[in-house]
């Protein structure tokens, strides 16, 4: 399904602004108060588009009930508050929205336009909310098997597709249950909660629908013990070479295996067993360490591949190969969406080709917030005196170099060689 236009021209949005508020146009004087909490509420309304407009919904920021200009300083600051709205995880999945400043009836206004999902419901803190003509209301259990039926399972990306010759039998129930649905939901959706249990695997895209209760690859991922049954590259090969190459003798090796929560704990401990960290004390009162990687970073980098790789039709895992002198990380499935060869790696350039895996993560905590791994990885070294991560990217495959602290390199044993660079081997 196409995404409605995200942009509107001034005329449009002139004639909007004199229209009433309605289930398409909510207006908001300012952010001050509750603002940034109803503001969410009204991304996640339009986004759900309960009435199936299939028109993108209008948020003036800076307009008073009467459709008037109030004067509000449209400023960096305040576009970067709206746009921080869409990014920080409350609201799942992520909606396709814009933020702007126009210029209405001689003055600035900030501009929110908010595109229909393609897969509903979206919810913001658990909840789903909807528009009902001018007001913002909760989504009732009807409400939600309506938005459940907009879902179309043939435009949806892979992760919410059902996967062939799969059941309920792959799906570890008791994880769904007790770990990620108090994860995912407020205490009081839950004690409220009246839904039969596929009815809930349904809500959150762990299964194809209630009609079609077949596991999507999403709930392969998160609940299935032995996803590389059906999805045959969804691990992680953790190799520690005593050397600079694969030709080097193998220290260690692990292989990480299991829903995605548990590989990343099985990467996050051989990761953290195989960092040194040196202590100094001296006259200063405060010790000084130094680690050989800044181990933040590289769980970052580690989780931006497991999140970004593709896994349909993909038979390699993710590849963390461990030398003496660098950390190699290499994962199928190249740029997406908006993100090119060449804005890789750009600050605010994100594509999710997995958005409800994103979402599921976001639930477990495995990330932190939305398009930010590769700037919290980058700092993560610039702190720990690292250089930054070398991406090496393409077509179909995507690698990241992180280098080892220079202070930790042995100048008798380490010598620069043509073959240190990134490699697909």
């Amino acid at each position: 399904m196409a995404i409605p236009t995200l942009t509107y021209t001034d005329a449009e949005l002139e004639a909007l602004l004199a229209a009433p508020e309605s289930d398409r146009v909510e207006r908001k004087a300012s952010l001050d108060g509750r603002g940034p909490k109803t503001l969410r509420q009204a991304i996640c309304a339009f986004a759900n588009d309960l009435p199936d407009h299939r028109r993108s919904g209008v948020i003036f920021v800076g307009v008073n009930d009467a459709g008037d200009p109030t004067g509000l300083e449209i400023n960096d600051a305040l576009l970067l508050k709206l746009a921080h709205s869409k990014t920080d995880g409350t609201i799942l999945p992520l909606p396709a929205m814009r933020v702007e400043r126009r210029t209405l009836r001689g003055q600035d206004v900030a501009v929110v336009t908010v595109a229909p999902a393609d897969s509903p419901p979206v919810r913001y803190r658990g909840r789903i909310w909807i528009r009902v003509g001018p007001r913002r209301a909760l989504a009732t259990a009807q409400e939600e098997r309506i938005l459940n039926e907009k879902r179309r399972h043939g435009d949806a990306p892979y992760d919410a597709r059902p996967v062939r010759g799969t059941s309920l039998t792959d799906l570890d129930l008791r994880r769904f249950q007790y770990l990620y649905l108090p994860a995912a939901f407020h205490p009081e959706v839950l004690a409220r909660n009246d839904r039969t249990l596929v009815e809930q695997l349904a809500a959150t895209k762990m299964i194809a629908s209630v009609e079609n209760p077949t596991p999507t690859a999403l709930g392969l991922l998160m609940l299935s013990p032995r996803p590389m049954q059906h999805l045959p590259g969804a691990y992680i090969q953790f190799v520690r070479y005593d050397g600079l190459d694969r030709a080097a003798f193998v220290r260690d090796n692990e292989r990480c295996e299991g829903p995605i929560e548990e590989q990343v704990r099985c990467l996050d401990r051989a990761m953290s067993a195989h960092v040194r960290t040196s202590v100094e004390i001296g006259t200063e009162t405060a010790e000084i360490r130094r680690s050989t990687y800044a181990l933040d970073a590289l769980k970052e980098l580690a989780r931006n591949a497991i999140l970004h790789r593709t896994y349909e039709r993909s038979y390699e895992p993710i590849h963390v190969a461990w030398f003496d002198d660098r950390v190699e990380v290499i994962s199928s499935g190249g740029p997406f969406g908006a993100v090119t060869v060449e804005n890789f790696g750009t600050p605010g350039v994100v594509g999710y080709r997995n958005p409800n895996l994103a979402d599921a993560m976001r639930v477990l905590g495995l990330v932190q917030r939305f398009g930010a791994g590769i700037g919290l990885a980058r700092s993560a070294l610039r702190a720990n005196n690292q250089t930054d991560p070398e991406f090496r990217v393409e077509a179909t495959r995507v690698a990241c170099t992180v280098r080892i602290r220079p202070d930790w390199l042995p100048k008798d044993r380490f010598r620069p060689k043509a073959h240190q660079g990134i490699g697909f081997q």
